[in-house]
């Protein structure tokens, strides 16, 4: 067992008289390898290092016993540590010559300690790293920029939802000498927490999607929420550059808050990179004419799912044009299919089509997810679920959301007991009751879909990842 995340890195090239010179300055005789860093016990394997953080529900202190006995050779600790296991203070030692194993290397705080460890180790490579922060899309974004740059370049990328305190530390241990460019998503629930990101990754460009009421219930206000993404532009260097979302007000204002060069994309024509003539494809994706610096690409298309997509690929192909790729090279980004995207189409029971969103919600990105439904063709149903973390803002949220879908959806389903104002106001718009089914779990909601669905319905499954609702996605996509 462990703590929080469940989460095991390859790493490459370290060894643990690495890990004692990044946290002391000095380097000891310890030139065992590290093949992998973990920071939950059940994930563990013989060589591995593992790191007791100190989580909302448990402490990876408890696991370091489990650790060991499933092979890990150390222990990163700031707690009492197993009877039997050799313990080496890395900050006032004494340090021996040589090791025995299992170890626990003692320091004041080990979230701290993975920031520093994670700092030294970038600073050994001369890689350029492109930081993407915003309330919606930044992995879409993430992914789609890794595709372009990719292109050219031997890039590293988030993986998974490793953008937080403790995941992206955990990205930049996997950097290597072959590595040019790394793309990383920085994510954020308190003030202060993007600057310290960007003071161990050293950011050179900083991509900012936009902002939204996501966390709002943490930070009170959107303008708190605009200061605390921001923290990515004011951390980058002088010839650095920002990218910002010229569409959004918030994310514009930030050009007054950075010292690096800023890059406008949007849909204003004053924005350097624009674009207009939007078309949706449906399930095909999205195309468009794309203008920069007076050349105009007409038709532009990206497989990407909804017009809001637009927006992503512009972010995409501004770090291209960045980084010095050519039109070629961006285009065919583009075109690689290899990007993870969040919002997918998938084949359902009885014919239907599925649209997985599940990983988020939030009321910008439900509108978005919503407007796509609209565009599509078939019977439409709306699966949504409860907006987390909305604060002040939750009622409201909701009854936008519920407002949208009540325009778009042929039949509505809602999850979980905030998404009953989702429904009550999809009914006030005008939806009829009998086509509305108000659920307290996945499992009423998955029954109710396995009663009503048709060949060539469209179902729309999104809200917050706290919901699980890809369970949903699961039980529509058996057989």
């Amino acid at each position: 067992m462990s703590g929080e995340i469940g989460t095991r890195v390859a790493v490459e090239g370290m060894t643990l008289a690495d890990l004692a010179e990044a946290l002391s300055g000095r380097r000891p005789p310890w030139e065992t390898p590290i093949r992998h860093v973990a920071i939950d016990s059940r994930t563990c394997k013989a060589g591995d290092l593992f790191v007791a953080l100190p989580g909302e529900r448990t402490d990876g202190h408890q696991y370091v016993g489990d650790a060991f006995h499933r092979g890990a050779i150390a222990a990163l600790v700031h707690q009492d540590v197993p009877a039997g296991a050799m313990v080496v203070d890395l900050e006032r030692g004494p340090w021996p010559e040589s090791l025995t194993f299992p170890v626990c290397f003692r320091v004041p705080r080990t979230l701290d300690a993975l920031h520093r460890w994670a700092g030294w180790w970038r600073a050994r490579f001369p890689v350029r790293v492109i930081g993407i922060t915003g309330s919606v899309g930044k992995t879409s974004t993430k992914e789609l920029t890794w595709a372009i740059l990719s292109r050219r370049y031997e890039t590293l990328k988030t993986e998974g939802n490793l953008n937080s305190e403790i995941g992206l530390p955990l990205m930049l241990l996997q950097l290597t000498a072959r590595h040019q460019r790394a793309v990383l998503e920085m994510g954020m629930y308190a003030r202060g927490e993007i600057a310290a990101l960007c003071a161990i990754a050293r950011p050179v460009i900083g991509v900012v999607t936009m902002v939204g009421p996501v966390h709002l219930e943490r930070l009170g206000s959107m303008e708190a929420i605009a200061a605390a993404k921001a923290e990515l532009v004011e951390a980058l260097p002088e010839d650095g550059v920002a990218v910002l979302n010229r569409d959004d007000p918030y994310v514009r204002g930030m050009a007054e808050r950075t010292r690096a060069r800023v890059f406008f994309y949007g849909l204003d024509p004053e924005a350097d990179l624009w674009a207009d003539e939007i078309v949706s494809e449906g399930l095909e994706g999205v195309r468009f004419d794309l203008h920069y610096r007076g050349e105009t690409f007409r038709r532009v298309r990206v497989s990407l799912l909804g017009r809001h997509s637009v927006h992503t690929a512009l972010r995409a192909i501004a770090v291209g044009i960045l980084e010095g790729l050519t039109w070629e090279e961006i285009f065919a980004g583009l075109r690689d299919r290899r990007a993870q995207l969040r919002l997918v189409a998938v084949p359902g029971l009885r014919g239907s089509t599925i649209l997985d969103d599940t990983y988020n919600a939030s009321p910008p990105s439900m509108l978005a997810a919503l407007n796509l439904l609209a565009e599509l063709d078939g019977r439409k149903i709306a699966v949504l679920g409860d907006m987390l973390e909305l604060g002040a803002y939750e009622i409201e949220g909701h009854r936008l959301v519920g407002g949208r879908a009540g325009a778009v959806a042929d039949l509505l389903i809602t999850v979980g007991p905030r998404a009953r104002i989702i429904a009550q106001e999809a009914m006030a718009v005008g939806l009829p009751p009998h086509r509305v089914w108000i659920c307290d779990s996945n499992q009423e909601a998955i029954e109710v879909l396995r009663q009503i669905l048709e060949p060539g319905d469209v179902v729309l499954v999104k809200g917050s990842r706290g919901l699980h609702m890809e369970e949903i996605v699961s039980a529509l996509c058996e057989g």
